[in-house]
């Protein structure tokens, strides 16, 4: 016997703090060469939990609902059993990293006097947002005393992962032989508490903006597609024990190998603003368009001759 939890959930994106409901089906398949098999009862878990590599063998539950399938007793066909969660909590994005895990999951157990069988299968939730209200600009001034002034500036402060980061780089004063600039996307992961606080630096992103020493007054743009790069939102003290955050890397690289660089802190969100429907919907309006097809390829089969039917 094995059982499969085979979900059958639509592709279900909730907004942060939503209750959102999980369908799913678990079937349990006997062998018939082996004859009927007694248990102990059926369950099923929705559960949520953050784990944290570094502390093995400790999983954070923070979600943990379950139902009962099926009551001890003899089986002797495969069986199936459609159930249903409602209205569960599922407040942050699932997320992996370099130091955590966090994951939603389903996990069917049949219990047995020897051993239980169980069965697990992850579900992915993504957290959607709306535009921010406020989106400033931001503008900074970095340099060095009688050798570097410069002047950058970004669009925006927030971005949402399929954005594009717009901006401007202005030489104020140049008395440096700069060779290269760059910008980098840095995301650093922050876990644990207290003292056993880590710090988890990961480069995502290279852009090379100028190749070449600049002259003053020269004005560089910036344009940067954050779609191609496997990006999350902004997480910011999930569950008390991680936090995710993106910084704008601006480095500059002179003759001699010396590297300047100023980091600036950016918000990065997922877009919500684009509702799905439901699968039940769209498969009406699919059942709907076969059938005007159908009705009007009949309207049509009298005057067509014989050799297209043949085709159809």
């Amino acid at each position: 016997m094995r059982p499969a939890s085979q979900a059958e959930t639509p592709a279900r994106e909730s907004g942060v703090g939503s209750p959102a409901s999980v369908l799913a089906r678990c079937g349990l398949y006997e062998s018939p060469a082996r004859g009927p098999s007694q248990n102990e009862g059926v369950i099923v878990l929705d559960a949520a939990q953050t784990k944290l590599y570094y502390d093995r063998g400790n999983h954070h539950e923070f979600v943990s609902l379950v139902k009962d399938l099926a009551r001890p007793g003899e089986f002797t066909q495969s069986q199936t059993f459609d159930f249903e969660f409602t209205h569960v909590e599922k407040p942050y994005e699932s997320y992996t990293g370099q130091n955590v895990k966090l994951r939603y999951f389903l996990r069917a157990t049949v219990s047995r006097r020897l051993n239980d069988v169980v069965k697990e299968m992850d579900i992915v939730v993504h957290t959607l947002s709306t535009y921010p209200e406020l989106n400033s600009s931001i503008k900074m001034e970095v340099g060095i005393e009688d050798c570097l002034h410069i002047e950058f500036e970004y669009n925006k402060s927030k971005y949402h992962l399929k954005d594009v980061i717009v901006g401007k780089i202005y030489f104020l004063l140049v008395r440096i032989k700069i060779k290269h600039m760059e910008i980098d996307i840095i995301k650093r992961e922050t876990t644990g508490t207290g003292p056993n606080v880590y710090h988890e630096n990961d480069t995502i992103a290279k852009y090379e903006i100028m190749d070449g020493a600049p002259v003053r007054g020269e004005s560089i743009p910036i344009r940067l597609f954050l779609a191609g790069y496997e990006l999350t939102p902004t997480m910011r003290d999930i569950n008390k024990k991680f936090s995710v955050r993106y910084y704008l890397n601006l480095v500059l690289i002179d003759e001699e190998e010396r590297r300047y660089f100023k980091q600036q802190e950016v918000v990065l969100w997922r877009k919500g603003d684009i509702v799905r429907k439901s699968m039940s919907h769209q498969a009406a309006i699919a059942s709907q368009r076969f059938e005007g097809t159908s009705s009007h390829a009949e309207a049509r089969t009298p005057s067509q001759p014989a050799e297209n039917n043949s085709r159809q």
